[in-house]
């Protein structure tokens, strides 16, 4: 009785993972009479955990008559594009040392979503965004990285001074809580 309570529930949270994201726009493909054309839709967000950090993202969108009743399941090319978009970025070194989902998104009724992971490089002061897709029984090898270093932007001459009681300066980026030794892992 419990599992057919379980799988709508899961199916329902499939369909509806929406993140907080802004629609940037979209470019249709290919046209259908009946129901939406097929598309690639461009969405941005703000790294949740990264401040001064925003990520676009790129995916193709399958129209037609099964999107109507969410049905569809879409291709699983995706693109990501991360850049600096404040004078400085700012970010806790120890909350970001392991990777995260920072997107994800349902790309199928139930079986298929695709997400973006955040990876942080603490000897480069980097960070790697990677976007793929997968599925509950085979997942799907393409995917897209895009990345963003502490050193990439110019320095600011408003930075704030290294001696921030426990903050460093690294390029561009303020550092909060940094990690001491970031060879060991």
């Amino acid at each position: 009785m419990n599992k057919l309570f379980l799988l709508p529930a899961v199916f329902l949270l499939a369909a509806c993972g929406d993140n907080e994201t802004d629609k940037i726009g979209r470019a249709s493909t290919v046209f259908n009479m009946l129901g939406k054309n097929d598309r690639i839709e461009v969405e941005g967000f703000d790294d949740p955990d990264v401040r001064g950090i925003a990520c676009y993202i790129s995916y193709a969108k399958k129209g037609g008559l099964k999107e109507t009743v969410n049905l569809e399941e879409d291709a699983s090319d995706a693109s990501v594009s991360c850049v600096q978009t404040a004078s400085s970025i700012s970010f806790d070194e120890t909350a970001v040392r392991k990777p995260k989902e920072v997107f994800k998104r349902g790309t199928s009724f139930a079986f298929k979503s695709r997400q973006i992971v955040r990876y942080y490089d603490p000897k480069r002061k980097a960070f790697a965004y990677l976007v793929y897709s997968d599925k509950i029984v085979q997942g799907s090898p393409k995917n897209s990285l895009s990345a963003v270093s502490c050193f990439g932007g110019s320095l600011q001459t408003d930075m704030p001074q290294a001696g921030i009681s426990g903050k460093t300066i690294a390029g561009v980026c303020i550092i909060s809580n940094p990690i001491e030794n970031p060879d060991k892992r």
